[in-house]
């Protein structure tokens, strides 16, 4: 244990470090009430100091707080302690998937697509609840060693319902190797900015090389807003050309040419990602729960092995013994209508013969 190793609101114990930024530093720690593993965000102290920072601070804790989904870390707890405030979260097995990149390189296609699907669900389902991440990168989700992921820090997320499509800011955030176009000109964030951030992920999974690369903020910038990224499949011909003009219609400059929403883009790769003969994975629309539906193979040995079920018999009749009794009962009645006109002429006749 080292010296910062110390309880926080006599309850969580830190146990050694597992990340830092900017703004905030990591533990694994041990809740020391429920005996499980958690981990610690602690905002730095020059950071605590600023009141800007522990605004953002807490939004952060409040936005994912209300979020309940598999592929996002939950929130547990939020407090302050020795003049610092931290969050409590629970505690992810594995690597952040920018590091997950740098260790293995690029990733086999189905390997990428199964871990952009997972990152949709999540960020979807922000989405639905009204809120844009807003600072999407390989960097903020964490991946377990049997391939799940879950989104995390949501310390720059926005309320959908605080957005004005007008708005304009002076202050550029977000992380410039994957933020919007529309991020970098300072303009007003939506779904589709998280969805573009998406895309560049997708990319750089595939390729193992970012779209745009520079060391300078400003020109990265300026190459979101204005330059084209150059196709995937030169950098990796085995990307099939249909995944590529899904990912070059994700990285569109222009808001409105992308999918709209997370769920949607999450949609596209599952169907095309999903191998043939499993058949599609069916989600339910809160993404807690997956299903496959059944395959056409296993449609078809259920068709052939369950027994015939026979057709209701019809019985046979002969035409020749289809009578039309009715015909037959009114020619009767025109016998006996004729055959009792006879005496009648018969009388008529003798009277004027005087027979």
């Amino acid at each position: 244990m080292t010296q910062q190793a110390e309880v926080l609101n006599q309850r969580y114990i830190l146990q050694r470090q597992l990340g830092k930024g900017g703004m905030a530093v990591v533990y694994r720690a041990r809740d020391l009430m429920l005996e499980r593993p958690i981990a610690v965000k602690i905002l730095r102290e020059e950071a605590s100091r600023d009141p800007a920072f522990r605004d953002l601070f807490r939004q952060e804790a409040r936005a994912a707080a209300n979020l309940t989904h598999p592929n996002i870390v939950t929130i547990h707890d939020f407090g302050f302690d020795h003049d610092r405030l931290f969050i409590v979260m629970e505690y992810v097995p594995g690597m952040d998937l920018k590091s997950y990149v740098l260790q293995h390189g690029r990733l086999p296609i189905q390997q990428a697509i199964n871990l952009l699907v997972q990152a949709c669900a999540g960020v979807g389902y922000a989405h639905r609840a009204g809120l844009v991440h807003c600072d999407i990168k390989p960097h903020n989700m964490l991946v377990t060693p049997d391939l799940r992921l879950k989104v995390t820090d949501f310390g720059i997320s926005r309320a959908l319902s605080t957005i004005h499509p007008e708005e304009k800011s002076e202050m550029v955030w977000g992380s410039p190797q994957y933020f919007a176009p529309e991020q970098a000109a300072g303009l007003a964030p939506s779904p589709a900015s998280d969805v573009y951030a998406l895309g560049v992920i997708l990319y750089e999974l595939l390729t193992g090389q970012l779209p745009f690369t520079s060391t300078d903020p400003v020109e990265l910038a300026h190459l979101h807003r204005e330059a084209p990224p150059p196709p995937p499949r030169q950098l990796n011909p085995d990307i099939p050309e249909a995944l590529e003009e899904i990912i070059l219609k994700v990285l569109s400059k222009e808001p409105s040419a992308r999918y709209r929403m997370a769920d949607q883009l999450g949609r596209v790769l599952q169907s095309f990602g999903q191998p043939a003969e499993t058949g599609p994975i069916a989600t339910v629309p809160t993404g807690e729960t997956t299903r496959r539906a059944p395959s056409a193979a296993s449609t078809a040995s259920t068709a052939v092995t369950r027994p015939p079920v026979p057709a209701p018999v019809k019985p046979q009749t002969d035409p020749s013994l289809n009578i039309d009794w009715g015909t037959i009962g009114l020619g009767l009645l025109a016998v006996l209508a004729v055959g009792g006109l006879i005496p009648f002429w018969m009388f008529i006749w003798f009277s004027l013969t005087g027979g």
